[in-house]
């Protein structure tokens, strides 16, 4: 607010904002700019502040208004400076602040609104979902030899090629999962980006829907559950195809595989312990607004007090958690072990078998590559050319993607030099 003085007399115009009530809380509401995935909760005597001053109230008429309708003193001053910090303020008597989060206002297909994507989360549409999910799982009971095996993903003798494929087809599959998150958010008229994201030692596609924030929790499981319902219609329409369709053997084996490839991502949306689909589900069902990094800030908390403990010191004086609601202190807690727990096995498994698996197989095909240019079999070193293309693409992107999205862990520390 340096930039404009605010006094008494001042009108205020904001960007446009979202202004709701909090689904457990009646004298709370949330208010947010969706465009920048920023929001708040603010008592709603605040919330009819802000609407005061949308309707052309100054900042003083607006103070009055509520303390004659309410019997409470309100500074609405100190009320628009700090919606001016978080970038929910755009002018002051007509002068523009500056808007430093605008960059943040980007997202994907932003001409895709809710008159055009509605129709996909209609009453019908749900129906024909449950007629194509119920006659899928009939035909795997009456044809149990349908059922997906590890086997159907090796449709091919050359494993590079298979990989490649399955790879294609497992990107495209996670690209749609993503597009229906982002198009279930367009049917509530909230904005959203796609982009890549890590989790643990995972390289992952993820859908940035920070303003569903802005429609109330029963509207957000629409959001959350977008993605693995599209998995369930897609994997139930290729087994009736592949079940009830005269295909050719060879399209039949690339379907089969394309099962595999997506029923594999469905177990990665039950590690609750990261940012998955199912952990948004399990927040929201808590009641809780920032599960992770509150659970993981109480599991630091208790590191630290063990190690206090076993070095003689003083514990750490303040717990994460005393500030929370006492329901949602008590799920943060149980969250917590869960998330240690959870992480601690993912990422052991990872050390022990995944990546000794990585680094074996990239090595074996390097070497087949290097017997290709000796004299050995041409088919086999391009066969693993294109094994160590896909891998090693992966693993770049996944260190790329890490760097960029964890920049504070390889900033330089500076230090302050000491004069003598």
């Amino acid at each position: 607010m340096s930039a404009v003085l605010l006094t008494a007399d001042s009108r205020v115009d904001f960007h446009p904002l979202s202004i709701r009530p909090d689904d457990d809380d009646p004298e709370t509401v949330v208010v947010g700019r969706s465009a920048i995935g920023e929001f708040v909760e603010l008592p709603a005597l605040y919330g009819e502040a802000i609407r005061l001053l949308e309707a052309g109230f100054s900042v003083t008429a607006a103070e009055e208004r509520i303390a004659a309708e309410h019997e409470v003193e309100l500074d609405v001053s100190e009320l628009v400076e700090a919606l001016a910090d978080l970038g929910f303020v755009h002018s002051v008597n007509g002068e523009p602040l500056p808007d430093p989060k605008a960059q943040a206002a980007r997202n994907h297909f932003s001409r895709l609104t809710a008159r055009h994507v509605a129709w996909l989360f209609s009453r019908p549409m749900k129906l024909l979902w449950l007629l194509v999910v119920g006659a899928a799982l009939v035909t795997l009971a009456v044809q149990p030899d349908m059922l997906p095996t590890y086997e159907d993903f090796f449709w091919g003798e050359y494993v590079g090629l298979t990989v490649l494929v399955n790879t294609v087809m497992m990107s495209l599959t996670i690209s749609m999962h993503e597009l229906m998150h982002l198009t279930a958010a367009r049917s509530l008229g909230v904005p959203g980006r796609i982009g890549f994201g890590t989790r643990l030692h995972n390289l992952v596609v993820q859908t940035d829907v920070t303003a569903v924030w802005g429609v109330p929790r029963r509207s957000r499981y629409r959001v959350y559950l977008a993605g693995m319902t599209w998995d369930a219609f897609l994997m139930a329409s290729l087994i009736l195809l592949v079940a009830h369709t005269g295909m050719p053997e060879p399209v039949k084996a690339v379907m089969q595989a394309l099962v595999v490839c997506v029923l594999m991502t469905i177990p990665f949306q039950l590690q609750v312990y990261m940012r998955t689909d199912l952990y948004y589900v399990l927040r929201d069902l808590l009641r809780t607004r920032n599960l992770f990094d509150d659970g993981l800030a109480y599991a630091k908390y208790l590191l630290a007090k063990v190690m206090a403990g076993v070095r003689r010191r003083p514990a750490p004086a303040v717990d994460p958690t005393t500030s929370l609601a006492p329901h949602e202190r008590r799920a943060t807690r149980i969250y917590s072990v869960v998330l240690v727990v959870g992480a601690s096995i993912t990422l052991s498994a990872f050390v022990l078998f995944g990546l000794p698996i990585t680094i074996a197989a990239l090595v074996r095909a390097l070497v087949a590559i290097a017997d290709g240019f000796s004299g050995g079999p041409v088919l086999l070193a391009l066969d693993s050319g294109l094994l160590v293309l896909i891998e090693g693409g992966i693993q770049v992107l996944f260190l790329v993607t890490f760097v960029r999205t964890h920049p504070h862990w390889f900033r330089r520390r500076r230090t302050t030099p000491v004069e003598s």
